[in-house]
C-alpha cells in the first residue's frame, strides 16, 4: 500500500475509534513502529487533533467534537477519477445526474494547476462514444432508460421482483428472481428466473413499465431457484479453440453467457464451450455474427449444422 493511500486509510481507522495504540496501527497495517509513529505525526500535522495518553498502556484518542480532515488526492488519483468519468460518457449509465454533481465537486476540490491538467486531457483524449464537437465532461446527453434507476433501487432491497413488461401492444406482469443486471450491445438487460414458469429468461430494461417487490409468502427459496436453473442448463454443442488474436477480440466483446478457459499459462490459447439454441434463428444469426467478429484465429471442434449452414450462406469459408 502506497504512503498516501495508507495515511488516508489510517485516518478513517482512527476516526472510527475512541482510542488506539501504536501497536494496533502496526498490526492493522503491517508497518514498523517507526513508520507508524511517522504516519501518526503526519496525520497530526494535517490537522487531526490527537491527544496522547501517558503511561505503560498509553495510546491516542481524537479530541471531542473533531471531524475527519479532508482526504487529499494525489495528482495521479485525480487524473484516474477524471479519466474514469470521461470513459463512461455516452454509456447510458444510471445515476447520471449524481455523476454530474460528483464531477462538479471533484473539480471544486482540486487546485488550479490540477484543473488545468484536466482541461488539457479533456481536449486531447477521446473515447468510444465521445462527441468530439462537444466533449464536455458534465454533458447530460446520455440519460439511461428511466426504469433503470427504479429497478436498481428495488434490487438493493430485494432480488424478488414483480415486474410488468410491455410486449407489443400487450403488457404482462409476473414475478422473477433477478440473477444479473448487465449491459450488452448498448442495451441494459435483466437475467431473471420466472417464478411461475420456472425458467430463466432475458428481459430488456427498456420494456419494463413497472417494478416492485414480490410478496414474501409466495416466494421460492434462492437455493431452489439456483438448483432449478442449474438443472435446466443445456448440454454443450459448440466448441472452439481460440488463438491470441481471437482471444483479443473476445476481450473486446463477448455475450454474457459465453466464457473461455485458457489452455496455457501465458493465456495465448483458450477453449470456448457453449450451447447454441438451433431452434432460435435469431440466436443462430447472432452467433455467426460474433464468430465472424472473432476472426480467423479459431479452430472449430464442434458446431451445430444450422450454424454452419448460416455461415455458408454468408459466403464465408469454414
Amino acid at each position: 500500500m502506497k504512503k498516501v493511500e495508507r495515511i488516508n486509510t489510517i485516518m478513517r481507522y482512527i476516526n472510527n475509534r475512541s482510542r488506539f495504540t501504536i501497536s494496533e496501527i502496526m498490526l492493522e497495517f503491517n508497518v514498523s513502529r517507526s513508520t507508524a509513529i511517522r504516519d501518526i505525526k503526519e496525520i497530526e500535522a494535517m490537522g487531526m487533533p490527537l491527544v496522547a495518553e501517558v503511561g505503560r498502556d498509553g495510546g491516542y484518542f481524537v479530541m471531542n467534537n473533531s471531524v475527519l480532515p479532508t482526504v487529499r488526492f494525489t495528482d495521479n488519483e485525480i487524473k484516474a477519477l477524471f479519466l474514469a468519468f470521461m470513459a463512461t460518457r455516452n454509456q447510458q449509465l444510471p445515476y447520471l445526474k449524481s455523476r454530474q454533481s460528483l464531477s462538479e465537486k471533484l473539480l471544486g476540490l482540486i487546485s488550479e494547476n490540477q484543473q488545468d491538467d484536466l482541461v488539457v486531457l479533456n481536449q486531447i483524449l477521446l473515447f468510444e462514444g465521445t462527441n468530439p464537437n462537444n466533449p464536455d465532461l458534465l454533458d447530460l446527453s446520455d440519460l439511461p432508460h428511466p426504469m433503470l434507476e427504479q429497478l436498481i433501487q428495488n434490487i438493493l432491497l430485494d432480488s424478488y421482483l414483480w415486474i410488468t413488461v410491455q410486449e407489443g401492444e400487450e403488457s404482462k406482469s409476473y414475478p422473477i428472481y433477478l440473477l444479473h443486471l448487465y449491459r450488452e450491445k448498448s442495451y441494459w438487460l435483466m437475467e431473471g428466473f420466472h417464478l411461475e414458469e420456472e425458467k430463466t429468461q432475458i428481459i430488456p430494461v427498456d420494456k419494463l413499465t413497472n417494478v416492485r417487490p414480490y410478496p414474501v409468502k409466495h416466494r421460492m427459496s434462492r437455493k431452489k431457484v439456483l438448483k432449478k436453473q442449474r438443472s435446466q442448463k443445456k448440454d454443450v454443442n459448440f466448441i472452439l479453440d481460440l488463438g491470441p488474436k481471437a482471444i483479443a477480440q473476445y476481450k473486446k466483446y463477448h455475450p454474457l453467457a459465453i466464457s473461455i478457459s485458457y489452455t496455457n499459462p501465458y493465456q495465448t490459447s483458450a477453449r470456448l464451450n457453449t450451447f447454441v439454441d438451433v431452434g432460435n434463428e435469431e440466436e443462430v444469426r447472432e452467433m455467426v455474427n460474433w464468430l465472424l467478429f472473432l476472426g480467423e484465429d479459431i479452430e472449430v471442434r464442434e458446431v451445430p449444422g444450422e450454424v454452419l449452414d448460416e455461415a455458408r450462406r454468408r459466403g464465408e469459408a469454414w
